[in-house]
């Protein structure tokens, strides 16, 4: 028998366009029926036209919060009541409470990449040369993130310039003077060959776009860390040119768990149970290969 939602029943919103590939559902709610909690984690999909529409409805319900995934992270913030410090200085959200009727935007997607780094890869941000492939929501949480934790480095390619300039003269002005655009194919070269840790927080690798490079694989050398935040497929066609090369990997199922289990207790005060989300995700990705 199909189990509705009751009346009371808190819920917790995924807003994004598109959400067939997202596990976040089954992990969240796996942890809230073994906690005995009435609440309830639910995909919307939603278009950019229709985000101010759909929030603003959604908001007015028993809503507890928001998880915000692509595109959103970025243009959402300008329907929010309130901005946590981090979350403002990042210009990006991906999870927002609701509370008396106000929405207050947070990120978590950056310590959520910085502690897979250091579970997966055992190493720690501090002193490390970084190459970041995009600048998108998840890459400005990412690339603000290592700078407050103290990579010496930052090169930031992106396919639109203009971007790439913005976001790394906001690391520099807000954080620290350690992040620098790359565009050639000759400076991204050289830049790659000085850099520990190299991450894709594009796409690229995702559906309909698994059997794309998001940069050339000759770029690639076993002395790199290599991360890609695309987590469905599990290993990403990045990921498993890299591993061939020799490189150690860092699959984005470890950022989802982490971001999700902070936002998870953003949105109950309740402590996740991480071994938990992680069982179901490893599950379901088994299930997906």
């Amino acid at each position: 028998m199909i189990q509705y939602p009751r009346v009371t029943t808190k819920l917790v919103i995924l807003l994004g366009n598109p959400l067939g590939h997202s596990i976040s559902p089954p992990m969240h709610n796996r942890v809230f029926e073994k906690l005995g909690m009435n609440y309830c984690y639910m995909p919307v999909e939603v278009t950019e036209k229709n985000l101010k529409k759909v929030f603003s409805g959604l908001s007015e319900m028993n809503v507890a919060g928001f998880n915000i995934t692509i595109p959103h992270k970025i243009s959402i913030i300008e329907y929010l009541d309130e901005l946590d410090p981090l979350a403002a200085t990042i210009g990006a959200v991906n999870t927002i409470c609701v509370k008396d009727g106000k929405t207050k935007g947070y990120n978590t997607d950056g310590e959520g990449f910085i502690r897979s780094l250091e579970e997966e890869a055992h190493i720690t941000a501090k002193g490390k040369r970084v190459f970041l492939l995009g600048c998108g929501g998840a890459a400005r949480a990412i690339a603000m993130t290592l700078a407050f934790h103290g990579a010496e480095k930052i090169y930031i390619h992106n396919r639109t310039a203009n971007k790439a300039d913005g976001l790394a003269n906001e690391i520099n002005k807000k954080i620290r003077p350690c992040a620098e655009v790359v565009g050639s194919p000759e400076d991204q070269q050289k830049a790659i060959h000085s850099c520990d840790i190299l991450i894709n927080s594009t796409s690229l690798g995702m559906h309909p776009y698994e059997d794309v490079l998001p940069i050339d694989e000759s770029l690639l050398s076993a002395e790199l860390i290599v991360a890609d935040i695309v987590y469905n497929p599990l290993i990403t066609k990045l990921l498993k040119t890299a591993r061939g090369k020799g490189c150690t990997i860092v699959p984005g199922l470890g950022m989802l768990i982490y971001q999700g289990a902070a936002a998870f207790k953003l949105f109950t005060g309740v402590e996740p149970l991480v071994e938990e989300m992680s069982e179901v995700v490893y599950s379901l990705m088994a299930l997906k290969q």
